[in-house]
């Protein structure tokens, strides 16, 4: 046992036996023998310099603070990307040796010494700046108050409570509501805030370090970073457990062993954890990595799966969509979720309301989906079920009619929508998609403005919008514009006149034909807006084109079969000049991608989704949306979910953003 252990040992016998003397008057040793440990442990705090903040003799801590003072970040305490795949993992690593470390489940907090003692104690705040909790250190279960180091130090670590401690606290403690703590990460957060360290006091917070951002950068190993961790141990801190990685050992299977380890690992420390964290041990290289605004790029969080919090649904909000089906929105209490405040979630349809029995003022848990979409997972107050389905729309107050369609394996989906195909709000809505950029792109009409034409009948169809000079003197009167504004808005109008095929599809709304899909008509259809128009009003099947399925051809062939839909169709035409289609280059037809499938997930750092479907078009290839055997290639970015998964299990061939961009150099 290591001198530091030592002290560790004699810290919680001591304060054992003063809880037994003290709070239950049942003593278990002799003063004498009580008097003779304190005094060896005072012997070897001298010795070492090693004094722990819950040590018998540091009885006098900090007073309380009116205010918790803000503590600026000059090394800002970013997080770390997230995933759940292990691949993922494997990837990020590549030949870098790395360190595998428990994600503990608390609050981050920054400890800083000088000349050896502990100057300052922050939380991470936004990253930029935090709050300064000095004051409860001395609450704390194992931090050292002083140690042998006496050069700056600096080092990051997680604040949390035992699962165990949080068990028995939860019996008897409640939060400023008057309830039960929801969760120890809960607790832990709000004892190191707290004002008053009598709050924090007997909470049972422990430290666990995990990063050195200042000092230990002497010696031969000092660009390690578990050489940093184990200098760390030296002077009295905790260990938060991790493996060492050896790049040459990397595999999805050997990875998921190590994880089995740590989590057993954590089980039998009672450690709170929520996943796994992979970092580079080379702290040189860990810099060159970079930032964004958000994370630190030397290393990935691995998450086990998605989180579930606890709230209250207050109502269910029913808002028309420009089809006319009600979209149900979950409107709960706010919880936070990866740093995120989250009061909404979308409810899907009345089957899945139903099926959770959801009624306002019940329990739910909310999670977000791929770390990403807030989700309503659970009903904890389930049996008090009352039909949901609003009778008449909240917009315009006509009544209500249910659609029933088979969903996946023969489930029947139940629908809410508007009678009123001229409700206020669908109108709205179509209008608002029509100017959108991926549309007619009319920059200066907004929602907003949109909606105050509409309301002064400036506006019935998408027509009007190219005569709204009829009404120019009435519009530059209007409260917000001027005749500025209103010449900057029919330039833009005018603008709009120039257009092309997939622009002028898309404006026209079908169901299921996006931009994507629009261009694979032009490329069909070789650009005449004519030439489809007869395949769709014709038994032209749609689905012998690449990712076109038979609700998408049913949809075009509704949607033209509808007299009105045709006359917006051939009218509306006559207020645009059709750019020529530009045909595909020789340098597109020879790329290694010409004629494949190619679907990009997640996040992309140098394309948007529409982008990246331009690029792929470009080279001659066909966009995809969804991953099945068809697909010839995957490109992955940030977060890549089910897709990377499902490409995998097809054995399609995956790519990295950078990989892809290297290709088409």
């Amino acid at each position: 046992m290591n001198t530091a252990d030592k002290i560790k040992e004699l810290v919680q016998t001591l304060n054992r036996h003063r809880h037994a003397y003290y709070n239950l008057n049942t003593p278990e040793i002799s003063d004498a023998e009580y008097d003779r440990m304190y005094d060896q442990l005072k012997k070897l705090e001298k010795e070492t310099g090693i004094i722990y903040s819950n040590s018998p003799t540091q009885t006098v801590g900090y007073p309380p603070v009116s205010e918790l003072e803000k503590v600026p970040h000059p090394h800002p305490l970013l997080s770390l990307d997230k995933t759940k795949q292990v691949e993922d993992l494997c990837r990020f690593c590549g030949d870098h040796a790395a360190l595998l470390m428990l994600k503990l489940d608390g609050l981050t907090v920054k400890l800083t010494y000088e000349n050896g003692r502990l100057a300052e104690a922050s939380t991470r705040g936004d990253g930029e700046i935090g709050e300064d909790i000095t004051h409860n250190i001395p609450a704390f279960e194992n931090v050292p108050l002083a140690i042998s180091y006496k050069e700056r130090l600096v080092v990051t670590g997680e604040a949390f409570i035992h699962r165990k401690d949080f068990e028995r606290l939860n019996t008897t403690l409640r939060d400023k509501n008057g309830e039960p703590y929801k969760n120890a990460r809960n607790l832990a957060a709000g004892s190191v805030r707290s004002l008053d360290p009598e709050n924090c006091k007997g909470r049972w917070v422990t430290f666990l370090p995990f990063n050195v951002l200042e000092g230990l950068d002497e010696g031969e190993n000092s660009n390690s970073r578990e050489e940093r961790l184990y200098q760390l141990s030296k002077l009295g801190f905790g260990s938060c457990p991790y493996i060492p990685l050896n790049p040459d050992q990397i595999s999805p299977e050997y990875l998921q062993l190590r994880i089995q380890d740590l989590k057993e690992k954590a089980e039998a420390l009672d450690l709170p954890i929520d996943g796994m964290v992979l970092i580079f041990d080379d702290l040189a290289y860990s810099a060159s990595c970079g930032r964004t605004g958000h994370h630190y790029k030397d290393g990935l969080a691995y998450k086990f799966e998605d989180e579930t919090y606890e709230t209250i649904l207050r109502s269910i909000e029913w808002t028309p969509s420009r089809f006319g089906e009600l979209a149900p929105v979950a409107v709960f209490d706010t919880v936070e979720i990866d740093g995120c405040s989250v009061s909404r979630a979308t409810l899907h349809n009345l089957t899945f309301i139903r099926e959770l029995e959801l009624v306002p003022g019940c329990r739910i848990l909310v999670s977000k989906r791929n770390m990403i979409i807030p989700h309503v997972e659970e009903n904890l107050d389930r049996g008090h079920y009352l039909d949901a389905a609003p009778a008449i729309c909240p917009c315009c107050g006509a009544p209500t009619e249910l659609h029933r369609k088979k969903g996946e394996k023969g489930r029947i989906i139940e629908t809410v929508h508007c009678s009123n195909p001229s409700c206020e709000s669908q109108q709205l809505k179509k209008f608002v998609h029509f100017v959108c950029r991926k549309a007619m792109n009319i920059e200066g009409l907004s929602e907003s403005t949109l909606e105050k034409f509409l309301n002064l009948g400036y506006l019935q169809t998408f027509h009007d919008i190219y005569h709204l000079d009829q009404h120019r003197e009435e519009i530059i009167r209007l409260e917000g514009f001027g005749e500025k504004s209103f010449d900057r808005l029919w330039n833009a109008i005018q603008a709009s006149r120039n257009t092309t095929f997939v622009r002028y599809l898309v404006s026209m709304d079908i169901p299921m034909v996006g931009r994507t899909k629009s261009r694979v008509l032009d490329t069909v259809f070789s650009g005449s807006l004519d030439a489809f128009r007869a395949a769709a009003t014709d038994d032209y099947d749609f689905t012998q084109l690449e990712d076109f399925g038979a609700t998408l051809n049913r949809n075009i062939h509704d949607w033209f079969t509808d007299e009105e839909n045709l006359m917006l169709w051939d009218t509306l035409q006559k207020e645009f000049t059709f750019e020529e289609r530009k045909e595909e280059t020789t340098m597109a037809k020879n790329t290694e991608f010409a004629g494949k499938t190619i679907v990009a997930t997640g996040k992309l750092e140098n394309f948007t989704r529409s982008e990246i479907n331009d690029q792929i078009l470009a080279l001659g290839a066909k966009p995809g949306s969804s991953v099945s055997k068809k697909t010839d290639y995957l490109i992955c970015g940030e977060k890549a979910g089910s897709k990377l998964a499902k490409a995998q299990a097809l054995g399609v061939t995956i790519l990295s953003e950078a990989e892809f961009l290297a290709m088409i150099a």
